[in-house]
């Protein structure tokens, strides 16, 4: 249990900001005129997010949420992979 402990707290402490729960559908894009596909986007902060995709997802891209009071957009980079999870940092400097 404890260990447990310990490596929850040291992945908060390797992330710059904490992370909120969204669980809303967003789209990516790999390129100019490239087709928009679709993932989940699990949990977000300022500095990146968790996604879920069926589909083989690129290293890069660009993400584009549009929620209910904001839309958001960042692009990507993947950090980690864990079946179709992805976990992402954004490149673009934009909080």
């Amino acid at each position: 249990m404890r260990h447990r402990q310990n490596a929850r707290t040291a992945a908060k402490e390797r992330r710059g900001a904490s992370r909120r729960v969204i669980n809303r559908i967003a789209q990516y894009r790999c390129g100019l005129g490239a087709l928009p596909r679709s993932c989940m986007v699990t949990d977000i902060s300022a500095n990146g997010a968790r996604l879920y995709s069926e589909a083989d997802m690129p290293e890069t891209f660009t993400l584009s949420v549009t929620g209910e009071q904001t839309d958001i957009q960042h692009e990507c980079r993947v950090v980690w992979r864990l079946g179709g999870e992805v976990g992402v940092t954004f490149t673009d400097g934009r909080s």
